[in-house]
């Protein structure tokens, strides 16, 4: 049994890595901010989360299991807000190509609210 769950801890590992690894090329590839931003933040929460796991399975303690699930709680309540933040501050700075996008409700709401950006 302690074979099998240090194989299946193994792969979690391995898979998290992997979809870390991914994000990493598709920040690399991707030319504009949002798409990196969305490309970066799927892979790399579902790696952490197979990487926590995976150590959780591998170590088969309480307090390692316990802080596994206390990073992943973290992240999974962290990384929208933060993607947020970033796709927001990328929008209001000009750098989102605004033609590209089939619905700007972030547009709308400012344009509401009387805010134009710098320079303009």
């Amino acid at each position: 049994m302690a074979e099998i769950l240090d194989l299946l801890g193994a792969l979690l590992i391995l898979l998290g890595a992997l979809l870390c690894f991914g994000a990493a090329v598709a920040l690399v590839r991707f030319p504009d901010v949002l798409g990196k931003m969305h490309a970066i933040t799927k892979p790399q929460v579902l790696g952490l989360i197979c990487v926590s796991l995976g150590i959780a399975v591998s170590l088969r303690s309480w307090w390692a299991t316990g802080l596994c699930l206390l990073i992943i709680t973290l992240q999974l309540m962290t990384a929208p807000v933060s993607a947020n933040l970033v796709a927001r501050s990328a929008s209001r700075s000009g750098l989102v190509e605004e033609k590209e996008l089939l619905v700007n409700h972030l547009a709308e709401d400012l344009q509401e609210a009387g805010y134009s950006r710098p320079g303009e």
